[in-house]
């Protein structure tokens, strides 16, 4: 599968999706899609489709943002510093979209390798995991838990 950014897939976005992913935005948080999302499968960039993160990475953080522990292919996903704000923070961007997606901070479960992805719905699709077969995501079943 070939991930890449088109003015197609742009210009298919909602504007608080644009707004996200392609002027670094941020969505208001508890408002997100996928903040209280537990089903099992995985989060894809979506403007590109890669794959980003997995269910069995998410946790509820109380941030009001879908958090993971970690990507679930990291060669996805760019951290870059960001002073934006008059704060320094680590901004995370997926590879082959360079979609913002929100940032990682160093806060998460200690027991999971204490980083907190802290990701903007607008900024993902969700693939259930009974259709990441069809959808083209097989190769990542064992990463998702069952229903």
């Amino acid at each position: 599968m070939k991930f890449e950014k088109s003015q197609e897939a742009v210009d298919r976005l909602t504007a608080e999706q644009r707004y996200v992913t392609q002027e670094s935005g941020t969505e208001r948080p508890f408002t997100g899609e996928y903040d209280d999302n537990k089903e099992p499968g995985i989060y894809v960039d979506i403007v590109s489709g890669e794959p980003l993160f997995a269910s069995t990475d998410k946790f509820d953080s109380g941030s009001g943002w879908p958090s993971f522990t970690k990507p679930i292919v990291a060669a996805n996903v760019n951290e870059l510093s960001d002073s934006a704000h008059g704060m320094v923070r680590t901004e995370v961007r997926s590879v082959h979209a360079d979609s913002h997606l929100g940032h990682v901070f160093p806060d998460g479960p200690s027991d999971r390798g204490g980083l907190r992805y802290c990701i903007n719905s607008a900024s993902l699709r969700f693939i259930p995991r009974d259709e990441m077969e069809s959808e083209g995501y097989g190769e990542y079943l064992d990463q998702v838990e069952e229903a």
